[in-house]
């Protein structure tokens, strides 16, 4: 038996990321032979909550802690997500999306979309996007969850997550959470007290002088990164000169007719703007540099931007784009925005928190602390980081645009060398890698390198077993197959009434 187990768990902020940590830590170690896991949070320190868009991961982590998805859905307000739209990134009038799920069918033991480059050779310009059923589905406002069952129907290719109110899964996770035995404390931290040669934390003070000890502490505190950075001083690697966006404004406003499944970004003059519809209302932001746009110009072209009244007044944000140098110190675990941001633009921020999550419970330690464990997990969550970097830079370097200064930038930038190499690649041959397991599959790198216009000069010659005529004919057929399926689905809106999971009371304002 383990002689110097973790017995007292404590979890530094809440929000998002706090009751993300505390609903999974009890459902996974909650059953641990005196094992406490306590939550504090300030109700006079605000949460970010801009973060209301997620990737298909999300799936596996409500099914972990058990949740009904319907009631999951109506809770949240949710609508379904089946892939992000990319608008004026290539150049203005352009447009592409990135889909969860699949293209098309692979053929001759080689990926699908080395017969669509075959048949571009042979005059075929069809849209990638017209081999996926989640990017034609979406379009079509049409939604079905996937159908594993059915191997030979597009639907066995797709892939879903969720657009929701992040304030209201937070209070889901809390209830969660405390039906699972975790304690919350109100309260703010004003010191931390450390002992021994490393330094690990004994106990935290708040403001009204109690004391809350423990042996892990997990840190959610967001930008400020309360223990992991002003305590343990972890540092900070600034990754602004690849990811020049640096501050955001935020508003909510009125829901319009509009029930695409799709979380939508337009590229603007000095960045990017995020419009994401849930079944109350559509979160908007204007992701920028402030380098290149001041704050007024920057607020006047969100709100000029929305496709419906606002419902306030844009609530601003600033960050610099980066990551600690090391997310866990001693007995303190960072997760959130306290771990780092690489902006919200593919919709991973509350999948980091996820991962992040996961890992610690891998490498979850005794009160030893094994350094060996410490190192593994700082090194996969750095690799993490810089995937996800490098297919943030992707959208910014990949454009044609040099219409502002910003984007003169962003072209001219020397890419990153995962990214480079990648970009090499595929240019020359079509080709794609996956490196190690990372988040981004072949299908995410092939929508966003094609959707950004980047031409590959090759293609694999297993294609070329196929007589052209034979390739030109089997596009065609998925092309069909792919619009009558779409075409026979219900309509998120009809989805949603079948499933008991349109909001009672939709809300006209922000949550």
């Amino acid at each position: 038996m383990i002689d110097d187990p973790i017995r007292r768990i404590v979890i530094v902020g809440g929000g998002t990321a706090g009751w993300m940590a505390a609903a999974a830590t009890a459902r996974i170690l909650g059953a641990m032979p005196g094992l406490s896991i306590t939550l504090i949070e300030s109700e006079q320190i605000g949460t970010v909550g801009v973060g209301e868009a997620t990737i298909p991961q999300i799936v596996l982590f409500n099914a972990l802690l058990g949740i009904d998805e319907p009631d999951f859905v109506r809770a949240t307000n949710a609508t379904y997500k089946l892939g992000i739209e990319f608008i004026d990134w290539v150049r203005p009038g352009h447009r592409y999306t990135h889909p969860f799920g699949f293209y098309g069918l692979d053929m001759m033991g080689i990926e699908f979309h080395h017969h669509w480059l075959k048949g571009r050779t042979l005059g075929d310009r069809h849209s990638l996007d017209d081999y996926a059923i989640s990017i034609v589905a979406a379009r079509a406002e049409k939604f079905l969850r996937p159908r594993p069952d059915q191997p030979k129907s597009p639907l066995s290719k797709l892939a879903y997550a969720f657009q929701f109110d992040a304030s209201a899964y937070a209070r889901m996770l809390r209830g969660l959470a405390e039906a699972g035995g975790v304690t919350r404390v109100e309260g703010r931290i004003v010191d931390a007290t450390q002992a021994g040669e490393r330094g690990l934390i004994e106990h935290v003070t708040l403001a009204d002088g109690r004391t809350i000890a423990g042996d892990l502490f997990i840190d959610c505190s967001g930008f400020r990164g309360l223990l992991i950075e002003q305590v343990m001083k972890a540092g900070f690697e600034d990754w602004s000169k690849w990811l020049p966006c640096d501050r955001a404004l935020a508003v909510a406003s009125e829901r319009t007719a509009d029930w695409q499944p799709l979380t939508r970004s337009t590229a603007k003059p000095a960045g990017w703007q995020w419009r994401i519809p849930l079944q109350h209302r559509t979160g908007n932001g204007y992701v920028y540099s402030s380098a290149h746009v001041s704050d007024d110009e920057a607020a006047a072209t969100l709100l000029a931007g929305l496709d419906g009244a606002a419902l306030g007044d844009p609530r601003p944000l600033r960050f610099t784009a980066g990551h600690r140098k090391a997310a866990w110190v001693g007995n303190v675990v960072a997760l959130g925005l306290a771990s780092g941001f690489l902006e919200p633009l593919e919709s991973t921020s509350i999948h980091l928190v996820q991962t992040g999550i996961a890992r610690l419970m891998t490498l979850f330690p005794t009160r030893a602390f094994d350094p060996r464990a410490i190192a593994r997990y700082n090194a996969m969550t750095l690799r993490e980081y810089v995937d996800i970097r490098d297919f943030l830079v992707l959208h910014y370097n990949a454009t044609e645009r040099d219409d502002t200064p910003f984007w003169d930038y962003c072209r001219n930038l020397p890419p990153p060398e995962g990214l480079k190499a990648k970009l090499e690649m595929f240019r020359a041959s079509g080709r794609i890698f996956r490196e190690h397991d990372e988040l981004f599959t072949e299908t995410s790198w092939l929508s966003v390198m094609a959707g950004q216009g980047i031409e590959a000069a090759g293609y694999h010659p297993a294609a070329d077993l196929l007589a052209d005529d034979e390739t030109l004919t089997r596009l065609r057929h998925l092309r069909e197959v792919v619009a009558h399926t779409a075409a026979a689905m219900p309509t998120q809106q009809e989805f949603l009434r079948q499933e008991r999971s349109l909001a009672e009371q939709p809300l006209a304002r922000a949550s």
